[in-house]
């Protein structure tokens, strides 16, 4: 997972910092796992802009992930690593014993040729997926379930992990990547390991050409808009547009937007820091 650094023969090249994408064992991805991926361009099926700064890029196809991983007992056998356009992970392309194939999201570390199962009874190994109870303290893990059976919803970015804490009752208490601490039921799933790319927060793409390869539109300062485009917009010259907000007026730097009605509270322990 190493970066690559470029010699300065360009603008473009010279704080250039990707992915060496060194761990890529194929370029071609399985077609049977295949979908279409349709571009919004930040529309709704009204046609009307809802979200901002969205558009073009390059065309994508869809990898279909499996997040359950619901084959249990039947082990599987790590036939590539690839790169997937819709997330910053890698993702693992598995054959199953039964001969279904199947991607996955890759931890770091999972090797072509590795074994790797689902279930009740295996071991702790990178790339098992286990539920709660059976997993040992303090063991770094991915691809958290929230409700039982549900699939992934936690920690599936490039680098996250969660660490299962401890148990209590019918919980298993998990250290979320947020620093978050907060409850999840023991009979849900959770991949061992530390999710696949870690060094993708350190990217620069460089120049303002790949954001456009990547579907995202140059994104316009509140501060240098007009009154009547954003509460932080107009005055004289360069003013600083007062109380940070969004678009629509919600404050920003430490306004907790969480409601306190919320059925969640109850599960989490202690609150992300600041």
């Amino acid at each position: 997972m190493a970066l690559r650094k470029f010699k300065p023969t360009t603008p473009g090249q010279r704080f250039k910092l990707i992915s060496a994408f060194d761990d890529i064992t194929a370029s071609r991805p399985e077609k049977s796992l295949l979908a279409p991926a349709k571009s919004t361009g930040g529309r709704n099926n009204n046609g009307k802009m809802t979200v901002r700064n969205i558009g073009g890029g390059h065309k994508q196809r869809f990898r279909i992930i499996d997040f359950k991983r619901d084959k249990e007992g039947i082990p599987a056998i790590v036939k590539t690593i690839e790169y997937d356009p819709n997330r910053t992970a890698r993702i693992a392309l598995v054959f199953y014993a039964d001969g279904e194939k199947r991607y996955i999201i890759a931890p770091n570390g999972l090797k072509v040729g590795q074994e790797i199962n689902s279930g009740k009874g295996i071991a702790p190994n990178v790339g098992n997926t286990l539920f709660l109870s059976e997993i040992p303290f303090g063991t770094i893990i991915h691809n958290v379930e929230l409700r039982p059976g549900q699939g992934a919803k936690m920690a599936r970015s490039a680098g996250s992990y969660a660490q299962l804490m401890s148990r209590d009752g019918k919980y298993a208490i998990l250290k979320m990547p947020s620093g978050e601490t907060r409850m999840v039921l023991q009979a849900c799933k959770a991949t061992v390991g530390m999710v696949s790319n870690p060094d993708h927060s350190l990217e620069v793409s460089g120049k303002a050409g790949r954001s456009r390869w990547l579907g995202r539109r140059p994104r316009v300062r509140g501060v240098v808009m007009n009154p009547v485009d954003h509460p932080m917009g107009g005055g004289e010259g360069r003013a600083t547009g007062g109380h940070p907000r969004s678009r629509k007026g919600m404050p920003a730097k430490g306004y907790k937007t969480r409601s306190k009605k919320n059925l969640s509270n109850k599960y989490i322990i202690e609150r992300r820091k600041k």
